[in-house]
């Protein structure tokens, strides 16, 4: 490159690295018209631009425009800027258009498909991004289903919204292309097609004949996430080159996202399947009492946890052969926190509704689900657990046969407000062959409440400092205050003064547990009152 005169003389190696390291073409002429000066980006948009020869088209056509005039020339937009300078010369400052609306489509691209984890606002991202950058239509079609059918979202360039529909799977075979595309073959006959084999149902009513097509497989994760097909007017230039990179650019993205979303919804579906039963289940109406239950698990994000309650009823068949049981009331905590826990959890529920079948003693059904936790592969398969058998009696009175392994001790809370914790032990469970119980029953009177939790309640630190532990008095102390009320109202009321204390106590304090980042435990409770009425009091 040859400089022009003044200042390049003087610093013609740095001139020379700033007007090639320019994305923007850049050509000097002289008063005659003649190139002096022409950078590498000028030249690969004007192939014909070189020093010491006349300018060529497009520039000559362009003698002096300060304002810009847009050009098409190789099959480029390119805007072209021309400016005299001293000495009657003359510089011209040319954009690649096509260079601007890729670097446009690529960033409108990327917010668009990433903004969504469902994979129909994907398609109708894509097909949106098509109508509006490449094409007059854009349709995407997504796999057949099991029922043969697919579903296709479709967009239209000048139109609000795209529409969806389904059709069946064996309509794919009148689409040029469509087949290998939704196979994800990439190469071949994907690509551009003959328009005139296009389908009724693929252009939307009043489109008018298409004039080009393209067709084009949306690849996934190992297997097509479908296909996308892009179809312009009759009368409009065909798809080319710079076209076709951006479709397929298009296509890869979309397939991209696509995928990832069918994936994420796939994950979710199996996730909520799996969960569904490690949640807490529904507490049934029980003649002669009522049931109250809360359960916070220590990770926020999720409702699953370590802690753990469940009621088993009775079998109600008369014929079955099985002598009728108790109502059984389980609460019980595992040893870790999250999905592992709760997995456990799960496990533990489950195998005491089958053992449930040979045995009803509390006592003697934690000494089988014992055996059955030392046997299990997993290890640290540790569990504390109070299981409570609950029995009518005369008087409204509820009788409850109470076996404890390695839990805190149930608190009673008499109808004068007095509260007894009940003198129930037993060993842990999962640690050794032979565990030590030592169950009792337990009688209450009309109104009177039988308070089952798990250690997260009483070892919660938090309070004004952050790291005082609230305590078995405490709650002792909470529930006497509890004395005359629903039972519904009674854990929702402990609750409420256990989240108060991890926050610092009321109003949330800086230096609370939940507040000062200190770590939270699964929290469960559990109530049994005795007697259906609400308002039995001493």
């Amino acid at each position: 490159m040859k400089g022009a005169a003044g200042s390049a003389d003087l610093v013609p190696d740095l001139m020379a690295a700033l007007l090639e390291g320019s994305g923007e073409g850049i050509v000097l002429c002289d008063a005659d018209g003649v190139v002096t000066l022409a950078n590498a980006a000028a030249a690969r948009l004007v192939p014909g631009v070189e020093p010491c020869l006349p300018a060529p088209a497009p520039l000559d056509s362009v003698p002096s425009a300060p304002e810009g005039r847009t050009v098409i020339h190789g099959g480029r937009a390119i805007r072209i800027r021309a400016e005299a300078v001293s000495g009657g010369r003359l510089a011209w400052y040319l954009t690649d258009l096509s260079a601007a609306r890729r670097t446009e489509f690529l960033l409108e691209a990327g917010r668009r498909l990433s903004a969504s984890l469902n994979p129909h606002r994907c398609a109708r991202a894509a097909t949106e991004l098509g109508a509006e950058f490449l094409s007059d239509m854009a349709i995407v079609l997504l796999p057949p289903t099991s029922r043969r059918r697919m579903e296709w979202v479709r967009a239209v360039s000048g139109r609000y919204g795209p529409e969806e529909g389904a059709l069946p799977a064996a309509a794919a075979a009148e689409v040029p292309g469509l087949t290998d595309a939704l196979a994800g073959l990439r190469h071949g006959v994907a690509g551009q097609q003959d328009p005139g084999g296009a389908p009724d149902w693929l252009l939307p009513e009043g489109f008018g004949p298409a004039g080009h097509l393209l067709v084009l497989p949306l690849p996934g994760n190992g297997v097509p996430a479908g296909a996308i097909a892009l179809a312009r007017r009759a009368g409009r230039p065909p798809f080319d080159d710079d076209d076709q990179v951006m479709a397929r650019d298009l296509a890869t993205r979309a397939g991209a996202a696509i995928s990832a979303a069918s994936l994420f919804r796939e994950q979710s579906t199996i996730n909520a399947i799996l969960s569904g039963d490690l949640l807490p289940p529904e507490l049934p109406e029980i003649e002669g009492m009522r049931l109250a239950g809360r359960l916070r698990a220590s990770q926020q994000a999720g409702a699953i946890g370590g802690d753990f309650y469940d009621v088993y009823l009775p079998d109600p068949a008369p014929d079955s052969g099985i002598v009728e049981r108790p109502p059984l009331v389980i609460l019980g905590d595992v040893c870790g926190k999250g999905a592992r826990a709760a997995v456990l959890a799960g496990q533990v529920r489950h195998s005491l509704r089958t053992l449930l079948l040979l045995e009803s003693r509390p006592d003697r059904l934690l000494e089988l689900l014992n055996r059955s936790l030392l046997a299990s592969p997993s290890p640290n398969s540790y569990v504390t657990m109070i299981l409570a058998a609950l029995r009518t009696a005369p008087g409204d009175h509820v009788l409850v046969d109470l076996a404890v392994a390695g839990h805190p001790a149930p608190l009673v809370l008499r109808r004068d407000g007095t509260v007894e914790e009940v003198a129930v032990r037993g060993s842990i469970l999962g640690a050794l062959k032979k565990i030590a119980l030592r169950p009792v029953t337990l009688d209450l009177a009309p109104g009177e409440v039988c308070l089952l939790y798990s250690d997260g309640i009483t070892e919660a630190f938090g309070g004004p400092s952050g790291r005082e532990m609230f305590g078995e008095e405490r709650l002792k102390e909470a529930l006497a205050t509890c004395a005359g009320m629903p039972v519904e109202a009674l854990v929702e009321r402990l609750e409420q003064l256990s989240t108060e204390w991890l926050g610092g106590g009321p109003g949330g304090g800086a230096g609370g547990g939940a507040g000062g980042g200190a770590q939270q435990d699964d929290r469960a409770l559990l109530a049994v009152r005795a007697g259906t009425g609400r308002t039995e009091t001493s």
